[in-house]
């Protein structure tokens, strides 16, 4: 097992913890293997101490210790520091008089577009979760992101960021121990800008893209990230996200016991915008302009938007709802690596006529108007107060079923609903953020169901933690106990 931490910011503090940690646990036999992970910046600054521990690519091991005592301390290691040492720190290493950076006892989390629906969800879900995390709110809008700051207290201040300027995006980050990018929407966005600058300052990251395309820019820089010591996931929301790991473990589970999974079905249902406001009805036209990519027996098959509906019972609360077809990245991602041969993804909302007025902005509306940013961003503007009005009456409840089919006749599903989408995807990616910062996630840029983003042990505490408040969230049982008309064939049988 291995942990992840930021062993203080000077090397005295480093040996401090070495010292301790070697005087109070027992030398003896144990059962698996402990270490801890030193950031790149954290190594560069311990090189020619008096550590004397074997460390290859960055790991440093201790020596055999005791696993209860080991798992205990790691535990409350991974919880309280931070991923890495701040640059500032490292630099003033090397010559003794320059003045330290400012001390702090916890890992610096920058939320980029914090001003926005998901960001200040996440940012509000992350202080909870951790306490003690500074959280900075990163966006162009003053008024609202000192608010937000100051309704999260002291650990939070805003910084005014533009996105799309390089240089101020490194300068931010420099000091900064995690990104989490929620500036969307990602569709049609021709640079990893954000996941660029993050490897340049060694910054770990996440981001809760939902465009297919981004995504695997987004994962040709794994090579880069990798030698760099940086830990990244992209699709880290929502869904895609949290339906991935949803996946993953229930394809996991099926393996387990023999099954050899053939087809994976992700359906959605979102009321209304789902409070998540204009970047939600951006994403959503955008995606009409895309044909939809899904797999059938291993071959890749492009389908139109917003066709072959299908109408799918999400459980008590939210009950039988339409879902169309539509080009998400968890498709791909799960074909490729989960190994399911047959894989694909449908949405869909309500009131009944938005499905409707979808389905016809997807058939009559010309491709080229639903591929320009610019021009769908003026049509969200128009639509924009009349979506908000009906989203007071409709709501925002959201609904994600991950369906599994199995060669073995094993067929499972795993379902999460909630009231409000608006906070659910706050608590959905603050997990991701804190599965990070535990160290679950290695060096690279992953998807949320790779195991190397998400490690296999640590899939069921991220779902425990982004499931909170859910109305509704099983893993791993048949359709039938969850579906909200069961019919009684005899004695106890329900199909």
């Amino acid at each position: 097992m291995f942990f992840s931490v930021d062993l203080m910011h000077d090397v005295s503090g480093v040996q401090t913890f070495v010292d301790d940690l070697m005087s109070w646990i027992d030398d003896g036999p144990q059962a698996s293997t402990y270490a801890t992970k030193l950031h790149p910046r954290t190594q560069s600054r311990t090189h020619g101490s008096t550590l004397s521990s074997p460390r290859w690519h960055g790991w440093l091991r201790p020596p055999r210790v005791n696993p209860v005592q080991c798992s205990s301390m790691a535990a409350m290691v991974r919880a309280c520091m931070p991923l890495r040492t701040p640059p500032a720190a490292a630099s003033s290493a090397a010559t003794a008089p320059a003045a330290p950076s400012k001390p702090r006892s916890s890992a610096r989390v920058l939320v980029l577009g914090g001003t926005g629906r998901v960001g200040g969800s996440t940012a509000t879900a992350l202080s909870k979760l951790r306490p003690d995390l500074n959280i900075l709110i990163g966006g162009r809008n003053r008024e609202k992101g000192e608010s937000l700051a100051s309704e999260l207290g002291e650990q939070s201040e805003f910084v005014k960021i533009d996105t799309g300027n390089a240089a101020m995006l490194e300068k931010a980050l420099e000091d900064v121990d995690l990104v989490v990018h929620t500036a969307g929407p990602f569709q049609r966005e021709a640079e990893c800008t954000v996941l660029q600058a993050a490897i340049s300052t060694k910054t770990a990251y996440i981001d809760v893209c939902d465009d297919m395309d981004y995504s695997w820019r987004a994962k040709a820089f794994h090579e880069e990230a990798k030698a760099q010591g940086v830990p990244a996931i992209t699709t880290a929301g929502i869904y895609p996200g949290v339906s991935n790991v949803m996946a993953a473990e229930l394809v996991n589970a099926a393996r387990s016991e023999d099954g050899e999974p053939e087809r994976l079905r992700f359906f959605y249902y979102t009321a209304g915008s789902g409070g998540a406001g204009p970047t939600i009805l951006a994403t959503s036209f955008l995606l009409l302009g895309e044909d939809v990519i899904a797999y059938n027996k291993g071959e890749e098959i492009k389908l139109k938007p917003y066709s072959g509906v299908l109408n799918i019972d999400f459980g008590k609360g939210v009950r039988k709802r339409d879902v169309y077809l539509l080009n998400l990245p968890e498709v791909k991602s799960a074909h490729k690596f989960l190994g399911v041969p047959t894989v694909s993804a449908r949405f869909g909302t309500a009131p009944f006529f938005w499905n409707w007025g979808m389905e016809a902005f997807a058939n009559f509306l010309p491709v080229e108007l639903l591929r320009d940013k610019d021009k769908v961003g003026k049509l969200v503007e128009q639509i924009d107060p009349l979506v908000r009005a009906i989203d007071g009456i409709v709501g925002e409840r959201v609904s994600m079923r991950v369906d599994l089919e199995c060669s073995n006749g094993r067929n499972t599903i795993g379902l999460f609903s909630h009231r409000k989408l608006s906070v659910s995807v706050g608590h959905s990616t603050a997990a991701f953020v804190q599965a990070v910062l535990e160290g679950s996630t290695q060096p690279g840029v992953w998807f949320p169901e790779e195991p190397e983003g998400i490690a296999i042990e640590s899939r069921k505490l991220l779902l425990e933690r982004a499931s909170q408040g859910t109305t509704n969230f099983v893993m791993n049982k048949p359709s039938w106990m969850i579906e909200t008309d069961p019919k009684e064939v005899i004695l106890g049988i329900y199909v």
